[in-house]
């Protein structure tokens, strides 16, 4: 029997796992359009200000080791926008295919219904990214559009897609502390 993946926030210890994740993620996949990986000093200010924000970052575990991370930031920054939130998962890719993601994401979800967010969106980089999708998928998003061309990495110009998933009574109903 598969072992479930433990999912806890995190921690500043998990920075330099969380920092060659993304790195590996920067310099070999286009999930992220990012050129450059950020080093530790960088990954810790950005972990240090989506924490101070209020949104959850948090790691999953599998057998005792690090198996990968998700958070939830700010989808755009104009106070219209302060619903809604866009998820971010990396998975170890030794450790993908064994319900990291979903534990993850499922969790993410969890928590940003819980502190009051109406929507997630999820942008996914490049429409090869099957895997990507088909966890976004599985936990009720819906493709609400692709952006032909938008990036461009290693070589090539990438599609991007994005999809979105309505948290608690998404738009059915005025949050309750709305000002307008």
């Amino acid at each position: 029997m598969a072992t479930a993946p433990t999912i806890r926030t995190a921690v500043a210890g998990d920075l330099p796992a969380i920092t060659a994740l993304y790195a590996r993620e920067v310099d070999e996949h286009v999930a992220t359009y990012e050129y450059d990986a950020p080093d530790q000093a960088e990954m810790t200010r950005r972990w240090q200000s989506i924490v101070a924000q209020g949104y959850p970052y948090i790691v999953a575990e599998l057998d005792g080791r690090f198996a990968g991370y998700a958070y939830a930031s700010s989808y755009r920054t104009r106070e219209g926008y302060r619903w809604t939130v866009e998820d971010t998962v990396y998975i170890v890719p030794e450790l993908q295919g064994r319900g990291v993601g979903r534990a993850l994401l499922q969790r993410l979800i969890e928590d940003c219904t819980a502190l009051g967010f109406r929507q997630m969106v999820a942008v996914v980089g490049d429409v090869s990214n099957a895997a990507s999708i088909a966890l976004h998928e599985r936990l009720g998003f819906r493709t609400v559009g692709v952006f032909a061309g938008l990036g461009r990495k290693h070589g090539r110009w990438l599609d991007t897609v994005q999809m979105q998933l309505a948290l608690g009574a998404g738009r059915t109903s005025p949050p309750e502390t709305d000002r307008d």
